[in-house]
């Protein structure tokens, strides 16, 4: 497949005439918060969010939000980006987590890609782009890049995608082992899946499998690395080329606050439910009262409030830190304080966790957990999250020990070798 040419600055998009602020964005996004409980069970039907919220968010300037400027985008702050993402999850939990798991990749690839990717990548001024971390397909040198074919699965937001940011394992001249590369690949040389829609929860997520067949990906939309394993402290092409720090900081730290963000908005959307059983049913054994009157469930509410409150803190504690890091210079990006963001991120999702499974849920009453109840999806929804690798595997186990070896100048090389 040919490449596409290589845009001139007067073909990139204009810069938006007006840009609205970061407090018009998220109002924007929390005044979609009822239509998206309304359409909860459509979307878990469909397997994404309806075409027309589609064209809500693109007409709110959501897929911009990340975007740099020189090519049409919004270039807001992440702070901004996630409080919208936590306003959507927050009506739905499928649809926050397709939109945050694929939005969010304009951050990568404004950072590590060079300009003539990045001209081409963002030309549309939009970027919607489903990432895996899992290395799959089978590529083959040719002149001027890789051929690809193969398939990656749970590609969030891949109806919708304008790219796809994904990883394989390439032999390079001169090495014995295969190596990862991390590359994108524009949506016209893949197509998705019908195989999404059969999970626990996050049916609605959009998170089918896509895949190519003899796709030409260029060299310059490739890079000899994993996403996890890149580092920013010399310094990226995005930063050079952007002038803003948001396109210069940790990598490994910023997308696990995509997981940890959701996990914020699910719990408030749990939250939301319980407040309106506590409004409208009453106790279950005497003395009947409204529920909002009854100690037990003012005791259980009030708990899952503090935790739900302790995490969003915390993850836009950490969110702050992370511009406050890039503000200084990307050296401050070490591995050990990309693991120590990332360990906050994980402690994030389990006071949410724990606010849904151990008060929400088990004391809103059978009636709730009903198939199709809003608290009985979020239920579900948490559960399938809480099974992402990078939760169960790499935050749960592998955070601690990357951030204590960090931290004590200890090399994984010399503990394998001894």
């Amino acid at each position: 497949m040919a490449i596409a040419a290589s845009a001139t600055e007067s073909d990139l998009p204009s810069p938006p005439a007006a840009d609205p602020t970061p407090d018009q964005l998220v109002a924007r996004a929390e005044a979609l918060i009822p239509a998206l409980v309304e359409q909860q069970a459509q979307t878990e039907k469909r397997t994404f969010y309806a075409p027309e919220m589609h064209e809500e968010f693109q007409r709110a300037g959501f897929y911009r939000i990340l975007v740099p400027r020189r090519y049409g985008g919004l270039e807001m702050g992440i702070d901004t980006f996630f409080r919208v993402s936590m306003a959507l999850a927050r009506g739905c939990p499928s649809t926050g987590w397709m939109f945050c798991l694929a939005a969010a990749h304009a951050i990568p690839v404004a950072t590590l890609f060079p300009e003539p990717a990045q001209r081409e990548l963002f030309a549309s001024g939009e970027f919607f782009c489903p990432g895996t971390v899992v290395p799959s397909g089978t590529p083959e040198r040719t002149a001027g890049g890789w051929v690809v074919d193969g398939t990656w699965g749970y590609c969030s937001g891949a109806p919708y995608a304008t790219h796809f940011l994904g990883h394989t394992l390439v032999v390079r001249e001169g090495r014995d082992e295969p190596e990862p590369m991390l590359f994108v690949v524009p949506r016209d040389r893949w197509h998705r899946l019908d195989d999404w829609g059969d999970s626990l929860g996050l049916r609605g997520s959009g998170s089918h499998s896509i895949t190519m067949e003899g796709a030409f990906i260029p060299d310059h939309y490739t890079l000899p690395t994993h996403h996890g394993m890149v580092t920013v402290t010399e310094g990226t092409p995005g930063l050079d080329l952007h002038r803003n720090p948001m396109y210069g900081s940790g990598q490994l730290s910023f997308m696990v606050f995509e997981s940890a963000v959701v996990a914020v908005g699910m719990a408030r959307g749990a939250l939301d439910a319980y407040d309106e059983l506590m409004r409208t049913r009453t106790t279950l054994f005497p003395p009947i009262v409204g529920r909002a009157e009854n100690t037990d469930y003012q005791g259980w509410y009030g708990q899952a409030v503090a935790l739900v409150e302790t995490a969003e803190a915390a993850i836009m504690g950490v969110v702050r830190q992370w511009q406050e890091l890039g503000a200084r210079g990307p050296e401050n990006f070490t591995k050990e304080t990309e693991w120590r963001i990332a360990l906050v991120c994980r402690e994030v999702i389990t006071l949410c966790w724990r606010a849904v499974e151990s008060y929400l849920f088990p004391t809103a009453g059978s009636s709730a957990a009903r198939q199709g109840a809003r608290i009985e999806r979020i239920w579900r929804d948490m559960s399938t999250m809480r099974t992402h690798a990078g939760i169960a595997i790499m935050l749960a186990g592998i955070g601690n020990r990357e951030v204590t070896r960090a931290a004590f100048g200890i090399d994984e090389q010399e503990i394998n070798a001894s």
